[in-house]
């Protein structure tokens, strides 16, 4: 097993999209640790607090950004990956590289669009005690509105006020946006996810936790970035409190024929397992850039709905329910009724989502 170390530089990151066609910055073997920095696009919210030397120069230096907002590191090719097989991503810690962190109300968020303003809160993050507690807040109500790729704005003493006192919000580490190359030619906005991962925005992806992706290209092209300290189911108001941090991953691949039978057989979708659950991640479409055609990435926001996000993470733990554990179309609905939960992982990327999540425990009878 090798350990490899991935910093976050201007000649490591991809600003706001995923790509197949792009090279690899780091080339790993199967059973590989890697330990990556994932840098926040919202640092230029408090730039006094949220940047280090070295954020600061991806903001000055990469000048090619768009068409989504997310900085990305990587890609990172696995030696032996190819069209068919499932990358295991496990995390195994995400460690905050600066104890602050940023929260945009942006005009894009759900229900908050009407009130024709932005609004920034900042949150210092206690690691000791596990809690954000916020510092100030700000109006942003400047025209453009603050959703510039790489915006930064001066600190003004006079503009930050105090919020939520006496608030203390449980810190969930996790990645955001985190996925492999999709298997459509052309660069693709890192807004929407899709069945090559991307900006899922499940808080459940962190430390402890296993992501799984159908590889779509020769070496899969694993990006990370969109680091989070927590965030709620919904990501209503558009972001979640955004910090950057370096993630401990470990990557293991699974060839393709070697999957029958498993909880992995036939994965078309990104898959979440915890310590103690199944997370199927559904979407208002499964594949949008393959269903929508060529005007895909604009379709998708006028398109989105939570009712067609339910309808697929349905039909994926149906799916599951029937091909891993043996049950019959009947005995999958029925469970689902009464033992899977159904949620909201977000209402902001485009492509809306919900998780559905099954617990293993359910399953200890059968295979004891």
């Amino acid at each position: 097993m090798n350990v490899h170390d991935l910093v976050a530089t201007p000649d490591t990151v991809h600003w706001g999209y995923f790509d197949p066609d792009l090279s690899p910055v780091l080339t790993v073997a199967d059973g590989d640790l890697v330990r990556i920095e994932a840098v926040t696009h919202q640092a230029g919210d408090a730039p006094d607090l949220l940047m280090d030397l070295g954020i600061s120069r991806i903001f000055d230096e990469v000048t090619d950004r768009g068409p989504g907002p997310h900085i990305l590191t990587g890609p990172i090719a696995v030696e032996g990956a190819e069209p068919g097989d499932t990358l295991e991503v496990s995390i195994l810690e995400a460690q905050p590289r600066v104890p602050w962190g940023t929260n945009l109300a942006a005009h894009w968020g759900h229900l908050y669009r009407c009130f024709g303003k932005e609004r920034v809160t900042v949150y210092r993050l206690d690691l000791a005690a596990g809690l954000a507690r916020a510092a100030f807040a700000y109006d942003w109500d400047a025209t453009p509105l603050a959703d510039a790729p790489g915006t930064i704005v001066p600190p003004d003493p006079a503009a930050r006020q105090p919020a939520l006192d006496g608030v203390a919000v449980p810190l969930r580490p996790h990645f955001g946006t985190m996925g492999v190359a999709p298997g459509i030619p052309g660069r693709h906005s890192s807004i929407p996810p899709g069945d090559h991962g991307g900006n899922i925005d499940n808080w459940r992806a962190g430390p402890g936790t296993t992501m799984y992706y159908p590889v779509a290209v020769p070496g899969a092209l694993l990006s990370a970035g969109d680091p989070h300290a927590s965030q709620g189911d919904s990501e209503l108001c558009g972001t979640a409190i955004e910090c950057s941090l370096t993630g401990t991953f470990q990557v293991i691949l699974h060839k393709r024929a070697t999957l029958g039978g498993t909880s992995l057989a036939e994965l078309d979708f990104p898959l979440l397992e915890t310590q103690d659950e199944w997370l199927m991640h559904g979407f208002s479409y499964a594949n949008y850039l393959q269903e929508l055609g060529e005007k895909a990435q604009s379709a998708i926001y006028e398109k989105s709905s939570v009712d067609l996000a339910l309808k697929d993470a349905f039909r994926k733990m149906r799916r599951f329910l029937m091909q891993t554990k043996g049950l019959t179309e009947d005995e999958a609905i029925s469970l689902m009724s009464i033992a899977v939960d159904f949620g909201i992982t977000q209402v902001v990327d485009g492509n809306w989502g919900v998780h559905a999540v099954i617990k293993k425990s359910i399953f200890a009878g059968a295979e004891a």
